[in-house]
């Protein structure tokens, strides 16, 4: 294999514009540069490759074969160049890109919606694609290049975290919390808190879910009696507005459709709301896209 001949792009472009305007002096004209500046580079060209791309002719000069090689595959390289810088400004300025984003489902009807739409508002030539998940699956899609940006959540004393060994090496950003809500049938005798509902029959959610229920009931003195368990939102609240049992849901998920006619819901204490996180990969924020993307749902989850 024989060494490639050395040229740059600049040199591509004179010799590009030597071929298109005919002469060193109306090349140099078109590029900005005085014709000894041309002239110059053009020799220095010529050392470097070991073959002449100028002959004279009269008081001008023309292109060799050598030179019109070079002016040829000039304009493809030029172009592509220009392109790309195109695109790399593009995206500087936040007009392209693609993100993206996994998220657990009570977030699907809720709030990614509403960050499509701003973001199609604000940031028109960014692409945001969307993956439902639970925490440890969206922790791994991170992990495994398969997300950019993950919406997860973790319980007061959730005994297996997301955000402890599975997240290190990722970067994970506090986001605010979801209230956690008690979810009774309507007419149901005042409660003060989980305590007294330790008679009740209790219907668990995703296995998340079921353990915080599990660890929430502990606190309170009592193992609760499940006696269903779904992660159908609506679900849950049609068991309880029929008297079946209680629950515990976050505000997230019951603002996700309107409340069932036969049901009522009373916040728990701050405490024991869910904590929201949103991991990246370390370094994501110098994306531009994805800076603008993290902005705009931490400004939403923050509201």
């Amino acid at each position: 294999m024989t060494d490639a001949p050395e040229f740059d792009i600049q040199s591509l472009r004179i010799v590009r514009a030597i071929s298109d305007t005919g002469s060193i002096t109306a090349a140099a004209a078109a590029l900005g540069y005085s014709q000894p500046a041309v002239s110059q580079h053009v020799r220095r060209l010529e050392t470097r490759i070991g073959v002449a791309i100028l002959e004279r002719v009269g008081r001008g000069v023309r292109l060799t074969e050598a030179g019109r090689v070079l002016a040829r595959h000039a304009q493809a390289v030029t172009v592509a160049i220009d392109a790309a810088a195109e695109e790399l400004a593009e995206l500087r300025g936040l007009r392209t890109g693609l993100v993206r984003l996994v998220a657990f489902p009570s977030a699907s009807p809720v709030l990614v919606p509403r960050l499509i739409a701003a973001l199609a508002t604000s940031h028109p030539g960014i692409t945001l694609t969307y993956l439902e998940a639970e925490p440890p699956e969206a922790v791994e899609a991170i992990r495994e290049d398969r997300a950019d940006i993950a919406l997860t959540f973790s319980y007061p004393g959730d005994r297996d975290d997301p955000h402890r060994s599975s997240a290190r090496g990722l970067t994970v950003r506090g986001a605010g919390r979801d209230e956690l809500m008690l979810v009774l049938p309507l007419g149901h005798p005042p409660v003060q808190g989980v305590a007294d509902l330790a008679d009740e029959t209790w219907i668990a959610g995703c296995p998340r879910c079921r353990g915080h229920l599990l660890e929430l009931c502990g606190r309170a003195g009592f193992e609760p009696r499940i006696g269903f368990e779904t992660d159908n939102y609506v679900a849950v609240e049609g068991l309880v507005a029929q008297g079946i049992g209680v629950a515990t849901l976050p505000r997230m998920a019951l603002d996700s459709f309107p409340l069932l006619p036969g049901v009522s819901t009373l916040p728990l204490d701050a405490a024991e709301a869910r904590r929201l996180h949103i991991l990246t990969a370390k370094g994501a924020e110098r994306v531009p896209s994805l800076a603008a993307v993290l902005d705009r749902l931490a400004a939403m989850l923050a509201r």
